[in-house]
């Protein structure tokens, strides 16, 4: 009998010095979709995909640019997609903030040509350009917990910088236990300075925009203008996108999802949170099954999770046990839980 499962795409930040070799080392093999992936970035004049993941050498300042980032991790994580158990049936599937891109392809809302071409255009427009950054804060305690308190006091400060001239200042993505704060300069200097520093925190993602932000306006503008129609079709699985709104096969027209991927995708805050939280209660699944490259989505993942009890499980320690003896949430980008989730 299938088990039934969401699947997760990740977003920028998981291709890095682990990762390298990942498209060789799983998916060398099923190399025609991977040879027309190199092909159009060498119409592009970027470099191949595949000379990227077999360099011998990992340069974190190469790697992490949009124009490289967007599109490795789009490859790996639509190969791995394409690579699930035909054990699992996938009622829902859906991402995180680039991920959204993946989720497009891996649901049957565009072609992987057309996917590529998608994430490619708007990495490269968002390295081009590269309005503002981003920082990662978190709101939970040790055992995964949210702290409301921390959590109102973080937006009222972000709130507070915004409201400052000059400063520009908002939520880019929420993250589980964690939220990802964009803005200018300026905004995300004072709100470093503003809170309390411990261990990683607050942490300034490298070569990160301001995604999701206003301040991407002109990017979504550049991406409308590149990108047509005829790059979307409908969904042949239910979506879950950054707002938490359920895009149904034949429900929506191919208008309208373009206009949200080019539109208040770009611009307006990516709720990952609440994406999660709706695969979980409108499909019920056995199993959320994040594909690669990395694994470190799995802890927002979870936490997500757990803010709604999903299944009796309301602290890292309960879910660190679930996971010990019936995992819930199998992530590909590990070796330990891969095979779980892959075809024999």
């Amino acid at each position: 009998m299938k088990r039934t499962a969401v699947l997760i795409c990740p977003g920028r930040g998981t291709y890095n010095k682990a990762e390298l070799g990942y498209l060789s080392r799983h998916h060398g093999t099923k190399g025609d979709l991977l040879a027309d992936f190199d092909a159009y970035r060498r119409a592009q004049g970027q470099e191949t995909l595949t000379a990227l993941d077999g360099a011998e050498r990992f340069s974190a300042a190469k790697y992490s640019r949009g124009d490289h980032a967007s599109a490795l991790i789009y490859a790996a994580s639509l190969l791995d997609a394409r690579a699930l158990s035909k054990d699992f049936d996938v009622l829902a599937v859906t991402g995180n903030s680039m991920g959204w891109y993946i989720a497009l392809a891996a649901a049957g809302a565009v072609a992987p040509m057309a996917g590529l071409e998608i994430v490619n255009t708007m990495g490269t427009l968002m390295h081009e350009t590269l309005i503002g950054g981003q920082t990662l804060y978190p709101f939970v305690d040790e055992n995964w917990i949210a702290q409301p308190s921390k959590r109102d006091a973080l937006l009222a400060l972000i709130g507070d910088i915004d409201a400052r001239p000059d400063h520009a200042l908002s939520v880019s993505i929420h993250l589980g236990g964690m939220l990802v704060v964009a803005g200018n300069a300026a905004g995300l200097k004072a709100f470093e300075s503003s809170v309390d520093a411990f261990d990683r925190f607050p942490m300034r993602l490298p070569n990160h925009a301001a995604f999701h932000t206003s301040l991407q306006a002109p990017v979504a503008a550049q991406g409308q203008s590149r990108l047509g129609a005829a790059l979307f079709g409908t969904p042949k699985i239910p979506m879950v996108d950054g707002r938490g709104a359920v895009w149904y096969p034949a429900a929506n027209s191919t208008e309208a999802l373009r206009n949200y991927t080019l539109g208040k995708q770009v611009t307006k805050t990516y709720d990952f949170t609440t994406a999660i939280q709706v695969a979980a209660k409108t499909f019920a699944p056995d199993v959320f099954i994040c594909t690669g490259p990395g694994a470190t989505l799995g802890g927002a993942i979870a936490q997500s999770l757990l803010g709604i009890g999903w299944d009796g499980l309301t602290s890292k320690e309960a879910f660190t046990k679930r996971q010990n003896t019936d995992p819930i949430l199998l992530s590909m980008g590990r070796e330990d839980q891969r095979h779980l989730a892959t075809q024999a």
